[in-house]
């Protein structure tokens, strides 16, 4: 077990560079800090291991109850636009399996997360444990109604599309924030957008056209604490 461990590791670290320099670089992600974190957290723990062999692809890939882990490409370029960096306070509304609050903890001081899927929310908040990443603070939750305990955040990351931007998220993001958050119908394609906030001036741009899981909600009267 012990050798396979090292085999993985291995294999990790060469399959990671290569998804680094084809998928992420090439494609134009240039900020240093991003690309430092695709390099580092190792994709394939945050995967089913059925598909363990294919963590580095470029592509999303299913994650379990009806949800996915997006692309890398996807994942830096949402990460690169919200500009993270130490000293700022990050909201991630879909944990998933993890690998964008990785992501994200490789950069900044603390990375706040909300599952839905209770199950999801267990086994991230596991791994986080196993990976060493203590500044990830996660929960289950309905993420519409953001982390108010915490809020104002300087940077949100929404992993989910809603047909519209939820308002509390808008009313959470801190004065110069950045949100980005992929918004349209589900089974459709969606438009990724970044959400700029200046003294209660929303400005909202198109990043890129995206295809994302639905935006979750709990039942009325089921409200996760």
């Amino acid at each position: 077990m012990e050798g396979f461990s090292d085999y993985q590791a291995t294999w990790g670290d060469k399959a990671r560079e290569k998804m680094v320099k084809e998928q992420i670089i090439a494609r134009g992600i240039s900020d240093k800090a991003v690309i430092a974190a695709m390099r580092k957290v190792p994709r394939h723990l945050f995967v089913p291991g059925e598909y363990m062999p294919d963590s580095y692809d470029d592509s999303p890939l299913p994650i379990g109850y009806g949800q996915t882990i997006s692309q890398p490409y996807i994942v830096a370029l949402m990460t690169e636009t919200v500009k993270p960096g130490k000293g700022k306070r990050i909201l991630e509304i879909g944990t998933g399996s993890g690998y964008q609050a990785a992501i994200l903890a490789e950069i900044c001081d603390t990375v706040y997360t909300i599952e839905i899927v209770p199950e999801l929310a267990d086994q991230s908040a596991a791994l986080f444990k196993k990976t060493g990443y203590s500044n990830v603070i996660s929960k289950y939750g309905d993420g519409y109604q953001g982390w108010p305990e915490y809020a104002p955040f300087d940077i949100i990351v929404v992993t989910a599309a809603p047909r519209e931007i939820p308002r509390p998220l808008i009313d959470q993001l801190a004065d110069n924030g950045r949100m980005v958050i992929p918004v349209g119908p589900p089974s459709a394609v969606q438009e990724l957008i970044l959400v700029e906030k200046t003294h209660d001036v929303i400005v909202q741009s198109r990043i890129s056209f995206v295809r994302f899981v639905p935006f979750k909600r709990l039942p009325a009267g089921n409200q996760a604490p």
